[in-house]
């Protein structure tokens, strides 16, 4: 009995274990984001943030603003690793842009294919902790600039 007690209490004592407990290791991003396009202005209202945000962090799904098009891209997170101040993002595989060109249905225009964040790979997206308010993307060329976190009302 004394042998289990002791393996529970480290077990309880591992970093993992408390992660695992608290939620998905991305928690931290959830919510609106403004910039990355462009560099944000100091000290941005929440109205005007919350308006029209950049991006926005769920707990299955990372939407980003595209300049061109009134709607968000959506992809699907499949996994999601945080280590070391960096959060990196894995999504379902990008549309065929083949196929999707071959099945419109109803005639409405299918996503757009390429619509990761200008990464090395369309599938992933690696997210940098700078604060608790800013965070950046290393080596996307869609998103020079930091992000921050929209504030509360």
């Amino acid at each position: 009995m004394r042998r289990a007690v002791t393996c529970l209490l480290l077990a309880c004592a591992l970093p993992g274990v408390a992660r695992a407990q608290s939620g998905v290791p991305h928690a931290w991003l959830f919510g609106a984001w403004v910039g990355g396009l462009f560099p944000v202005a100091p000290g941005v209202a929440a109205q005007a943030c919350l308006g029209q945000p950049t991006v926005i962090f769920t707990r299955d799904v990372v939407l980003r603003a595209q300049l061109t098009l009134p709607t968000y891209a959506q992809r699907v997170i499949v996994t999601a690793r945080t280590q070391g101040g960096q959060t990196d993002l894995q999504f379902t595989p990008a549309i065929d842009e083949t196929a999707a060109l071959n099945n419109g249905l109803l005639g409405i225009d299918p996503p757009d294919p390429q619509a990761g964040f200008g990464c090395e790979d369309t599938d992933v997206l690696h997210v940098r902790r700078i604060s608790e308010t800013e965070i950046a993307f290393p080596g996307c060329k869609d998103f020079p600039e930091k992000l921050i976190r929209c504030p509360d009302r």
